[in-house]
């Protein structure tokens, strides 16, 4: 089992930046492809951002991509995704999650088998 503690979100203005942080317990996140989702209010859960297993290789939604960069702390046992040029689009309520199986990073929400919680953000015009 991984237990996953998102922090970080908050309200922020258009163009500002925030990081969120996803502290894993009960398992090292470096073993997993790990990744970022988002549900905005009224849709459904859309995809953000994963890391591979080694932290070689990762992907973006094109919606963030330029803006948001994924990254891992091996040693603090911990994920991140540091938001840039915030837009109101991007609210929601962000989750961070582990894919136990795959190699390669996954975009599919299925694929995911451990969540958090969720933080939210909230990004005003």
């Amino acid at each position: 089992q991984v237990q996953l503690v998102e922090s970080g979100g908050g309200l922020v203005q258009a163009g500002g930046s925030l990081r969120l942080s996803c502290v894993a317990s009960g398992r090292t996140l470096s073993w997993y492809v790990t990744g970022w989702f988002r549900q905005p209010p009224g849709k459904e859960r859309e995809f953000v951002a994963a890391i591979s297993r080694s932290g070689g290789s990762t992907d973006y939604a094109g919606s963030v991509k330029g803006r948001f960069i994924i990254s891992r702390d091996s040693a603090k046992n911990t994920m991140y995704l540091q938001m840039n040029s915030l837009r109101p689009e991007d609210t929601a309520v962000y989750f961070c999650a582990v894919d136990p199986t795959s190699y390669s990073v996954r975009a599919n929400a299925a694929e995911y088998s451990y969540w958090g919680q969720g933080t939210q953000v909230t990004v005003s015009s």
